[in-house]
């Protein structure tokens, strides 16, 4: 199955949905998903980071995300791939997360 963009926008605007506990704002807009693609059976893979490698609440970040993404019909199967390379930097995020959060 190819990722085209009308489906990335639909993967994309479920994960809006999950929200870092810690910044209040969603991973998105965060810049904390790196990718995600798709397999010809419908399986989802999200290579995603955290703000901190310590983040007590990466599990239920995981089950968060594999909860918004079960509702699309494309999507079969998730699996969620944390990785620190590259670290995650406040330049990643959105202009909208920036300024939610009062960073210039």
């Amino acid at each position: 199955m190819e990722l085209n963009e009308e489906m990335k926008e639909s993967i994309l605007g479920a994960l809006e949905e999950v929200i870092d506990p810690e910044l209040g704002i969603d991973i998105v807009n965060l810049g904390l998903v790196y990718e995600v693609d798709i397999s010809d059976e419908g399986k989802v893979i999200v290579t995603m980071t955290l703000t901190s490698m310590g983040c007590p609440l990466a599990g239920t970040i995981v089950e968060q995300v594999k909860t918004a993404l079960a509702d699309l019909p494309e999507v079969k199967e998730t699996e969620v791939n944390i990785v620190w390379s590259p670290p995650w930097t406040k330049d990643r995020m959105s202009r909208y997360a920036k300024i939610a959060l009062g960073i210039q």
